[in-house]
């Protein structure tokens, strides 16, 4: 062997493991519920809203819509948000989504269809919780 050779890395195994993941791991288990939050709050709301104002429902589409595409964490889903903001705005912007889902369940349909959306609700938060806290621990450590 000589001498001007790159010395062979360690097997994986062997080596230290990382401190913190680059980019939150979303997995399609927990992106497949939220993503199925988001369409339930983008057709509940303005569906709840159309009665009353029509300017109202439009506007809830916009901001449901436009707020998590134009504001978010960086690396905390696998697109670059166009403004970076810290975890703790971004969470409570992927929050908005079931609230909204929720509120407009119960103002516009039956209340069996609302507590279905509450449950998906309630289980697609649940599996981001781990997102969350990467998300939260990267916040802080940054």
């Amino acid at each position: 062997m000589s001498d001007t050779q790159a010395p062979v890395p360690a097997p994986a195994h062997e080596q230290a493991p990382a401190t913190r993941a680059a980019v939150a791991e979303d997995t399609l288990s927990a992106s497949v519920p939220r993503f199925l939050v988001e369409i339930v709050a983008w057709a509940g709301a303005p569906w709840a809203l159309w009665s009353h104002s029509v300017v109202l429902a439009l506007l809830s589409v916009v901001l449901l819509i436009g707020l998590p595409t134009a504001f978010g964490m960086p690396a905390a889903k696998k697109h670059s948000p166009p403004v970076a903001i810290t975890a703790r705005p971004a969470i409570a912007l992927e929050l908005l989504q079931p609230a909204a889902a929720c509120t407009a369940a119960f103002a516009a349909w039956p209340p069996a269809a609302a507590y279905v959306v509450v449950a998906l609700s309630v289980v697609a938060c649940a599996l981001q919780f781990r997102r969350w806290r990467w998300m939260l621990g990267r916040g802080s450590a940054a």
